[in-house]
């Protein structure tokens, strides 16, 4: 499979949030980079297809988009 990223993602583990619709998810990133990540969830079909993620260690808001899915994974671009 060809590699799309704009920059390598690193490896993590990470407890987070997902928040939208006046309700929220906890949910655990397996990698991260400036520009997205990979979210696991106990059950993706709740996530919309924009999204707020924050990360419990920086407390960080980001906006994303959801690129993929696959199982109980998705990847995520973050936005402006």
């Amino acid at each position: 499979m060809e590699e799309r990223r704009r920059q390598q993602r690193t490896p993590v583990s990470e407890t987070a949030y997902i928040a939208g619709d006046g309700s929220s998810m906890r949910c655990h990133v397996v990698n991260l980079s400036d520009h997205g990540a990979a979210i696991e969830m106990p059950d993706r079909l709740y996530v919309r297809p924009r999204f707020k993620l924050m990360l419990e260690r920086d407390r960080i808001i980001r906006d994303c988009r959801v690129i993929w899915s696959s199982g109980n994974r998705i990847g995520v671009e973050f936005v402006d």
